[in-house]
């Protein structure tokens, strides 16, 4: 006789990604250069091109809010492993409890063991130590990677890779 499910037997499973929703890079940039990341911030997905048309998915991270959210073209400026954190003027103010700096390596920072640092100011595409926020609206601006996936984008990722959200 099969078994029978009693409702406090039943397991509740919450979605945090509905669907990833992937690009072609041409109907972004005119040509690949020294590589492309488009993060789509509504899919929560990440692809990455390398110079040489290798492409890969990752999940993200995203802005809790869309007025956290920006959007269009930029480019990776710099690359830090083991990135030191400090909340943006911004994040203070709404968050005046939080430390005004948390080294690289440390458990509590938010970066995660890689940065790729945009051209503008205070965003990031990094890693974090919080894995429950991959999928979901998590962060006050930046796209945020597991560390592994962070680790490989890092890796194939030069300065002055073409990036866009959308």
């Amino acid at each position: 006789m099969p078994a029978v499910l009693q409702a406090e037997d039943q397991i509740s499973v919450e979605r945090s990604i509905s669907a990833f929703v992937t690009h072609d890079w041409q109907d972004h940039f005119d040509r690949i250069g020294r590589g492309i990341i488009i993060s789509d911030t509504n899919s929560r997905v990440l692809q990455h091109w390398t110079k040489d048309g290798e492409m890969r998915i990752y999940p993200t991270s995203v802005p809790l809010t869309d007025d956290l959210t920006k959007r269009g073209y930029t480019s990776v400026v710099e690359k830090r492993k083991n990135p030191g954190w400090a909340p943006t003027p911004s994040m203070r103010e709404r968050n005046p409890e939080w430390p005004a700096y948390v080294q690289g390596g440390d458990p509590s920072n938010p970066l995660g063991t890689r940065a790729l640092y945009l051209s503008w100011q205070y965003y990031r595409i990094h890693g974090t130590h919080d894995t429950r926020k991959i999928g979901r609206r998590s962060s006050n601006g930046c796209i945020g990677l597991y560390n592994e996936h962070i680790e490989e984008v890092f890796g194939r990722t030069l300065v002055g890779t073409q990036v866009k959200l959308i």
